[in-house]
Formats: structure tokens, C-alpha cells, sequence
């Protein structure tokens, strides 16, 4: 996708460094709410269904959040382009601190879905919108340095939220899981409102594209319920999924026709056809599938074969966030120092699809020393994938596409998520039998020997990627960089 003639995404100067800390730091801060809830609630839904008494309907508190954030995703960073990204961040914070005040006074069930629904809509927004502020901030080649301090925030907050949960659950009430949020929004939003530049947004001379933002919205909700509820709560074969995915069709169908005759798309074809975006989010959306393999059967598997407990199986995991927090850190440096980004994730989708044959061969021993092992390998190469392919992607997009094109990744992976869930859920139900501990081991087996190739297809969509040197400063000030950047846009 050539870039001649317009500027490509990034700072038009370079703040002085303290100020990009600063800035740095209150895009995190307003990310980790939304990092932090769904580890943290988890810990506290049991308490929540005993207090207000709605357990058939508990399932939707995760769902609702879960299916609005990524039905919203798209449309939030087409509004960052079309009005600012600085401006819809802070106000994607405000309804996300709203919604989680209205969540703490929740007094029945209905209520707690209906405000988690809004929760879900506003994290969309801080997930996409804040990965997009980072490339206002920071010039292409410093963003993977940045990405990876990201990823080793999310890292931590993986590990930190459950045990989190745990001792406000304890101590205090349900309703403090929520309200925990409160402080930490308003000192992001004081930290963005005074710190963040605003990178002037492109013109908006026509209408917001509401028809295509309704029809993308209705149909990612179609095919995240379906996911959802598919093998689970209905039956594959069930008239209710048979309906969610003719609504699919449908909708899919009418949202292409519309984005091809709309003056300004919510989702632009040309943007989401570029072969490095499309490979990209290909990429991301085959990797985030192939970590559900960890972040769901892992603590199972420690469980059933080691006999750890719920709280034991997940500090186990420990050695996947370490190796991830390890490698993104090191990754976006090189990245940084060398101006080249590619070689990053395909060694890390090699090391996933290693590590998951490893955890596979090892899933029936019932070694946590192993499986740690396993898991360790398994970080070390995620940590080197999906910040990278955010980098990749908003390296080679245009300015004024950078919102949309960041949201673009971050709704691939939520659809991984989404499907990744559902295939490997149903591959795990398939050999699970009467649920012994020996037909479980197996049935995990069988997961991860399906996640291996998973992450090696996301490895040939890398390979087919081509790599756009990145622009910016050379640490190394090497007089080839310039002459290559050119070489690869001609």
C-alpha cells in the first residue's frame, strides 16, 4: 500500500521525553481498567449470584460486556479519525467510569447486564482508541518499544486481577469490584486531558456512516453470540444458532454492499483489503485463537493432573506472563534499534506452535515443572506477535486511517477470542466423554495439538507480509535506512 504523497501515521514532532512518559503513562492508566474488570469480576461472580439471586442469567454479565466491546470497536476508532483520537478516548473513560458506578449500584441482575453492556461498548473504545493515541505519540519505529510496555502491563494485570478480586470479595463487597475503577479513570482522564497531544483529525465533511455502524454492529453480535452459545448453552444444530447465523449472512452481506457505496465507510474496504492490514489482522485473529488454548485449558490441566487448586492453577500461569512481559520488552527494543519488525512474530508463532506440541506431549504426566516449561516457551513467543502486528499495521496505513485501521486489529482479535473459543471448546467437549480425569487430560491434549497448527497458519500470513522499514529516528544511525524506506515505498 503505497503512502506517496500523505503523511504516514505518527507525531509531525517529537515531544520532549518526560512529556511522552507522562503522556505514555495516562494511556496505560486508562487502558487498565478495562484490562483489570473482566480478571477482577471473575472472582466475584459467585458473590454476585448469591446477592441478587439471578443465577440463570449470571453468564450475561460476562457476555454482554464482552459482545459490545468488540460490536463497538470498529465504529470508536473511525470517531478517533473523524474527531479526534485524544478527545473520543476521554470520553470512551467518562462512560466507562459511568457505567462502572452504575454497575456498583446495580440491584438486580437485568440492571447489572444493561449497565455491563454500556461497561463493554466504552472498553471498545479504551482498547482500540489508546493503541491508536500511542501512534500520535511516538514515531513508527519507537511504538514497538511502547507496545511492549503494554503488554507487560496487560501481563501483570492478568495475574494480579484475579487475586485482586479475590481479596476485595473477601474484605469488602461485589460492588467494590466496580467502584475500584472510579479513581483509577479520573486520574487517567486528568493525566490525558493535561498531558496527551491532539493530533489533528482529518475533516469530516460528510455524515457519519450510522447504517454501516448498525449493520457491522448487529452482525459481530450475531456471530459473537453464536460463538458463545454454540456447544454451550445450545446445540450447534438448534434453531436459535441455525438463526444468529442466516442474521450473519445477511447482515455481513448488506454491511459490504453498503460500505461499497458509503462516502465515508465505518470499516473503508480499502483499508481493510490492504494486504498488510488484511494479512495482519488475519495473523492476529489465528494467534488470539490459538491463546485461548492457554489462558482456558492450561489451568484446567494443572488441576486435573497435578491437582492444583482454582487459585494454585493460576499463579502456575505465571511463567506465560513472565515470558511475555520478557519478550515484548526486548522485542520492541530491537524493534527500535533496527527499524524492522517482521522477524519478531514469525519466531514467536514458531515458539507458540513448539510450545503447544510441547504442552501437548506433556499434557497426561502431570509435571506442573513441565508444563510450566510449556508455558514459559508459550509466552516468549506471544509476547513477540500481536504488539508487533499493531505496529506492523499502523506502519502501513495513512494518518488520517489510523484510528480504524488500530480498531481493525483489535476486533480480529476479539473475534479470534471469540471463535478460538468456540472451535476449541468444541474440539475439548468432543473427547471430554463422562468427564474423568483421564478423558479431560485427553481431551486437552487434543486442544493443544489443534492450537499448534492454528499458530502455524498465522505464521504463513506473516511470511506473506511485507515489511515497510519504519520510519524514525536510528539509534544505530545507519546511512543504509533512509535508501532502504525508500527502496520499499517505490
Amino acid at each position: 500500500m503505497s503512502n506517496a504523497g500523505n503523511p504516514l501515521a505518527g507525531p509531525q514532532s517529537a515531544p520532549p521525553a518526560r512529556e511522552v512518559g507522562i503522556a505514555f503513562g495516562a494511556i496505560v492508566l486508562a487502558m487498565l481498567p478495562a484490562v483489570l474488570d473482566q480478571t477482577i469480576l471473575a472472582t466475584a461472580l459467585p458473590t454476585i449470584a448469591r446477592d441478587l439471586g439471578r443465577v440463570t442469567d449470571l453468564s450475561w454479565v460476562v457476555t454482554a460486556y464482552v459482545v459490545a466491546a468488540a460490536a463497538t470497536t470498529p465504529v470508536w476508532g473511525k470517531l478517533g479519525d473523524r474527531h479526534g483520537r485524544k478527545l473520543m478516548l476521554e470520553v470512551a473513560l467518562v462512560g466507562f467510569v459511568a457505567a462502572s458506578t452504575a454497575c456498583a449500584a446495580a440491584e438486580s441482575i437485568p440492571l447489572l447486564i444493561a449497565f455491563r453492556a454500556v461497561q463493554g461498548a466504552a472498553a471498545g473504545g479504551l482498547m482500540s482508541l489508546a493503541m491508536a493515541c500511542v501512534g500520535d505519540l511516538v514515531s513508527p519505529r519507537e511504538r514497538g518499544r511502547y507496545q511492549g510496555y503494554i503488554a507487560g502491563t496487560f501481563a501483570v494485570a492478568t495475574v494480579v486481577g484475579p487475586l485482586l478480586g479475590g481479596v476485595i470479595v473477601d474484605h469488602t463487597t461485589w460492588r467494590w469490584v466496580f467502584i475500584v475503577n472510579l479513581p483509577l479513570g479520573v486520574l487517567a482522564l486528568a493525566g490525558l486531558h493535561s498531558r496527551l497531544p491532539a493530533a489533528k483529525p482529518a475533516s469530516a465533511s460528510t455524515p457519519l456512516d450510522v447504517v454501516g455502524a448498525v449493520l457491522l454492529a448487529a452482525a459481530t453480535c450475531a456471530l459473537m453470540l453464536a460463538c458463545i452459545w454454540g456447544g454451550d448453552r445450545y446445540a450447534w444444530s438448534s434453531p436459535v444458532i441455525a438463526s444468529l447465523a442466516v442474521a450473519l449472512v445477511v447482515l455481513s452481506a448488506g454491511l459490504v454492499a453498503r460500505e461499497r457505496r458509503a462516502a465515508d465507510p465505518i470499516v473503508p474496504l480499502h483499508v481493510l483489503l490492504a494486504p498488510g492490514v488484511a494479512l495482519a489482522s488475519t495473523a492476529m485473529f489465528l494467534t488470539t485463537a490459538c491463546l485461548f488454548s492457554v489462558t482456558v485449558f492450561a489451568p484446567l490441566l494443572l488441576q486435573v493432573t497435578t491437582g492444583a487448586t482454582a487459585t494454585e492453577s493460576g499463579l502456575l500461569l505465571v511463567p506465560a506472563m513472565a515470558g511475555i512481559t520478557i519478550s515484548t520488552t526486548i522485542s520492541g527494543r530491537l524493534m527500535t534499534r533496527t527499524g524492522r519488525y517482521k522477524r519478531f512474530p514469525l519466531a514467536g508463532l514458531a515458539l507458540m506452535s513448539i510450545a503447544s506440541i510441547v504442552l501437548a506431549v506433556v499434557a497426561d504426566d502431570g509435571s506442573r515443572l513441565r508444563i510450566g516449561i510449556g508455558l514459559a516457551i508459550f509466552g516468549l513467543g506471544f509476547g513477540m506477535v500481536t504488539q508487533i502486528l499493531i505496529v506492523a499495521v499502523q506502519n502501513v496505513v495513512e494518518k488520517r486511517d489510523l484510528g480504524v485501521a488500530t480498531a481493525t486489529t483489535g476486533f480480529f482479535r476479539a473475534l479470534g477470542g471469540a471463535i478460538g473459543a468456540a472451535a476449541l471448546g468444541a474440539v475439548f467437549t468432543a473427547r471430554a466423554g463422562t468427564g474423568q480425569p483421564a478423558q479431560i487430560a485427553a481431551a486437552i491434549q487434543r486442544v493443544f495439538y489443534v492450537a499448534a497448527p492454528i499458530a502455524a497458519a498465522a505464521l504463513i500470513a506473516v511470511a506473506l507480509l511485507r515489511e515497510v522499514p519504519l520510519e524514525g529516528p536510528d539509534p544505530g544511525n545507519n546511512p543504509a535506512a533512509p535508501a532502504a524506506r525508500a527502496s520499499s515505498r517505490s
